[in-house]
């Protein structure tokens, strides 16, 4: 790639078309509600791939049942927790759609808003991945974005074949490699396997009791937010 020495980062070409700024990357779910598991992975992530993480809840999720909360709950519960940083954004833009939350949709959403130039990452658990085929318009994916696989110690996913021929001539050796181009290639990226779950914790709060140390303090420290799953006395 030239190099733009002389150039101020203001002035640069390159620049102005997102070819020097961070990757995009984003992390899907319903976080229903957003836990701490949630929240490390992104930081993880963000660290890892030196990428701004943009965290987005879906409205319908087609592969699972609707969530508990309400969007504009589960909207105020990832507002508190990322308050104080600005690696790890909330992005709404699926919980605007009537209609389920296909990723290839919000992706060429993306790709139209930052050009063809600026990397953008999906971020993908290792079980979801191994299921991709099952989703919606699944090899156009690589054709936006690339995917990042989230692997944890222990909890190995069985990826059909159909899926590892798709992306045998994509990996990706290292994360610099999703920097020099804008989508296409498959990243696996070991996370801390922080055990919880979203189900445990709701489950949790509808006996009454408190997920201390599994969701942000700021999320206890407002009664309010974790109220649509705590059953009435």
């Amino acid at each position: 790639m030239e190099t733009f020495a002389q150039a101020s980062p203001r002035s640069s070409p390159l620049r102005q078309r997102g070819v020097d700024a961070r990757p995009i990357a984003i992390l899907g779910g319903t976080f229903d509600p957003v836990h701490n598991a949630h929240l490390r992975v992104a930081w993880e992530a963000a660290e890892a791939l030196d990428a701004d993480v943009r965290l987005m809840p879906a409205h319908v999720p087609p592969h699972r049942p609707a969530p508990v909360a309400s969007a504009n709950q589960r909207v105020a519960m990832l507002r508190a927790a990322l308050a104080g940083q600005t690696r790890l954004t909330l992005d709404e833009r699926e919980l605007r759609r009537d209609a389920p939350s296909y990723t290839v949709e919000t992706l060429r959403e993306l790709r139209a808003e930052l050009g063809n130039d600026r990397s953008l990452i999906l971020l993908i658990g290792a079980d979801a991945f191994a299921g991709l085929p099952t989703w919606h318009e699944w090899t156009a994916l690589f054709d936006l974005a690339h995917l990042v696989v989230l692997t944890r110690p222990g909890h190995d996913a069985d990826p059909p074949a159909q899926l590892l021929s798709a992306i045998a001539d994509r990996r990706a050796d290292g994360a610099s490699e999703l920097r020099r181009s804008a989508r296409g290639r498959v990243l696996e990226l070991a996370v801390t396997p922080l055990e919880i779950s979203a189900s445990a914790v709701r489950a949790l709060l509808a006996l009454g009791r408190e997920p201390r140390w599994l969701v942000p303090d700021v999320l206890l420290g407002d009664p309010g937010l974790l109220a649509p799953y705590r059953r009435p006395v």
